[in-house]
């Protein structure tokens, strides 16, 4: 059974009509499998919808998936915004009592500070293009995408984006040397031990 390349980045369909682009991958990592991918609507930044896996048609160029525009839009997001307090006071009250919005433009100092997280499975973890990956001696690259074997989910490997360190087309680390997914992706090797991984061509391995 081929592989499965998640390329982050990608453009995302729905069985009616181009629904967004995939912007993030949920992973359990402890059972490294994919669980969920993260679709963002067009036009519509911090507004990405979490999508289980089981809704995931194909993946190739585009992913798409197994449901309509409308039921997309009913799924829940993956992202939530809080609004901490202002360094200053307004109105008498102190910072501490103080919440306001940052549409009302109270002036400086008065609006509040978004805060956004995930909203996520307890315990999983979200992969995006552009983490940080470290070796034990020092960054190497950044998160592409990743490989999924298709039958488990079982993440496969890393991919390094391009303009990485080494002048080689692709670069795909083992999830074996991966120690650690939180804060970028940490791994056991250094950056000769990943210089000298084998050659994969994930791309002969898509489905």
């Amino acid at each position: 059974m081929p592989e499965t390349q998640f390329t982050i980045g990608a453009a995302v369909r729905c069985v009616d009509g181009e629904c967004g682009t995939l912007i993030r991958v949920v992973i359990d990592p402890v059972a490294r499998a994919v669980t969920h991918v993260v679709v963002e609507p067009e036009h519509r930044g911090g507004l990405g919808k979490l999508v289980p896996l089981e809704l995931v048609e194909s993946v190739g160029d585009e992913v798409v998936l197994r449901c309509t525009l409308e039921d997309l839009s009913k799924l829940r997001y993956a992202e939530e915004t809080d609004y901490l307090p202002g360094a200053s006071g307004y109105l008498g009250y102190d910072s501490g009592t103080v919440l306001p919005l940052p549409y009302y433009g109270l002036g400086p100092g008065n609006s509040s500070l978004p805060v956004k997280y995930d909203r996520v499975p307890l315990g999983e973890v979200t992969i995006r293009r552009g983490d940080p990956v470290h070796a034990t001696d020092g960054d190497i690259g950044k998160v592409q995408g990743l490989v999924m074997d298709p039958v488990d989910r079982h993440v496969t490997h890393i991919l390094l984006q391009e303009g990485h360190i080494w002048d080689r087309e692709e670069v795909a680390i083992p999830i074996s040397a991966v120690i650690a997914m939180e804060s970028g992706i940490r791994l056991s090797l250094t950056k000769e031990q990943v210089k000298d991984l084998p050659s994969v061509d994930v791309a002969d391995h898509v489905a």
